[in-house]
């Protein structure tokens, strides 16, 4: 019990002294890990729509067969991929990674996606207006 004490009291120490350099930096402090994590819920739950996506995207570039076939070996592959990374964000969500920066055009450390589009459903691949409103969407973004 004593050890589980100690691991918890050096994660909390580690996220503090991560934080701290993040305010230094100007970042939300806050919001970014919480993102991050939301972001992983999100891939994890709804991952599974990486399949009906890709037979549509597959099936309007090259035609139906392909889509059926072709783009369903692509859509579990994204599926699969989708999964990890959304585990990945959960596990890491106090702290920044590698090659995942805040910003779309940035570089270095960061709490960005690992994965592009961050989210399973965007703007793109919302059939009928179910998750975005473009009636009041004024641009679409990599987020």
């Amino acid at each position: 019990m004593k050890f589980g004490k100690t691991l918890l009291l050096a994660a909390v120490l580690v996220f503090g002294a991560l934080q701290a350099r993040a305010v230094q930096d100007g970042d939300n402090w806050v919001m970014l890990p919480v993102e991050k994590i939301s972001r992983g819920i999100a891939n994890c739950a709804f991952g599974p729509l990486e399949l009906p996506m890709k037979w549509y995207d597959v099936s309007f570039q090259s035609g139906g067969i392909v889509g059926l076939t072709y783009g369903t070996l692509k859509g579990v592959l994204y599926v699969i991929a989708r999964e990890v990374v959304g585990i990945v964000d959960i596990i890491t969500f106090p702290f920044p990674l590698p090659g995942c920066p805040n910003e779309v055009d940035g570089y270095g450390w960061g709490y960005g996606p690992i994965m592009r589009p961050a989210w399973v459903v965007d703007a793109d691949h919302d059939w009928w207006n179910f998750v975005y409103d473009r009636n009041t969407m004024s641009s679409v973004s990599d987020y």
